[in-house]
């Protein structure tokens, strides 16, 4: 029972309680057809944590993200939690965050695993309503720069595969850009709004939010949100690469349904749909008569880059 599917049983029980946070630890037991020592003994040894302790931990988790995401009331989210009183929930919560439930309010985290607190076996809420396991393996930055390699030469690979099949009059047509896959009928402000939303989408997502708001479309509007996003973009990134977690995965609540991605392969979505943009963007510049960005190349950069941390 201490197996992967052994300990997926046991936490499919206890995050199906978490919307019934009175049940009995008995009925808890029941649910998963044992006794309740013997559940007791399993989740402990499983997790690290006795189920009460467990299940305390991750409706504070999930308490914690009702208020980032949320507009309810802190008694309503403290009944949902189990707590009878304000004064009960606001204590517990203080305990294990060292701050007010009032407080999360007023400074919102990077991104929702901010809020996770800490324990011996990595599982926690995991927006909107389930239970995140750790990661089977870390993932290094090289390996994240290795598939994205990869996934290049194999995409060069059907390209070319896919282009056997054309005449020589397609194959040899003037290029009309076609982004269809990408953006419909860009402008340059649409690519702008869309680099810049990229970066306020996934951080929503990350969050455990929705999506961003993207009404304002000035170039002092974008400048302002590409401030903040892109400030807290980057320091998602680095936290990230950091920590070896890029093999964790986080539910997009943005989309319908939601859907499970990894950290790396959020990044690297980012990496190369912006590079697009970016190179779509720059062009239209260019056109404009700006032309002090050149191609937008990256290799100088990250030349200067490493021959500075080499100095």
């Amino acid at each position: 029972m201490t197996s992967t599917d052994g300990l997926t049983g046991l936490l499919d029980v206890l995050q199906t309680a978490l919307d019934d946070p009175e049940v009995a630890p008995v009925d808890l037991a029941a649910r998963a057809h044992l006794s309740r020592f013997h559940f007791d003994r399993l989740v402990a040894a499983a997790t690290g944590e006795p189920p009460g302790v467990l299940r305390r931990r991750l409706l504070l988790e999930r308490a914690a993200y009702r208020l980032v995401t949320s507009d309810r009331t802190v008694l309503d989210i403290a009944v949902e939690a189990g707590y009878g009183s304000h004064e009960a929930f606001t204590r517990a919560f203080r305990r294990s965050y060292g701050f007010a439930p009032t407080a999360v309010r007023r400074r919102r985290p990077l991104t929702f695993r901010e809020l996770e607190l800490p324990c011996p076996s990595g599982v926690h809420f995991q927006p909107p309503g389930g239970l995140r396991l750790p990661a089977a393996r870390q993932e290094t930055p090289m390996n994240v720069l290795q598939s994205l390699v990869d996934h290049h030469v194999q995409t060069l690979t059907a390209i070319i595969d896919r282009a056997a099949g054309l005449d020589d009059q397609v194959l040899d047509r003037p290029v009309t850009v076609s982004v269809a896959t990408i953006d419909e009928q860009p402008t340059l402000r649409s690519l702008v709004n869309a680099m810049v939303t990229q970066e306020e989408h996934w951080l929503s997502a990350l969050r455990g939010g929705e999506w961003p708001d993207e009404s304002d479309r000035s170039m002092t509007g974008l400048a302002a949100r590409h401030a903040v996003a892109g400030r807290d973009w980057q320091a998602f990134v680095a936290r990230t690469l950091a920590d070896g977690t890029l093999a964790d995965t986080f539910v997009d609540t943005t989309c319908t349904p939601p859907t499970t991605h990894t950290l790396g392969g959020t990044i690297g979505h980012v990496i190369t749909f912006a590079a697009v943009r970016r190179t779509m963007a720059i062009g239209a510049l260019c056109s404009a008569g700006v032309t002090d960005l050149g191609a937008g190349d990256p290799r100088p950069y990250l030349d200067r880059v490493a021959l500075a941390t080499t100095d």
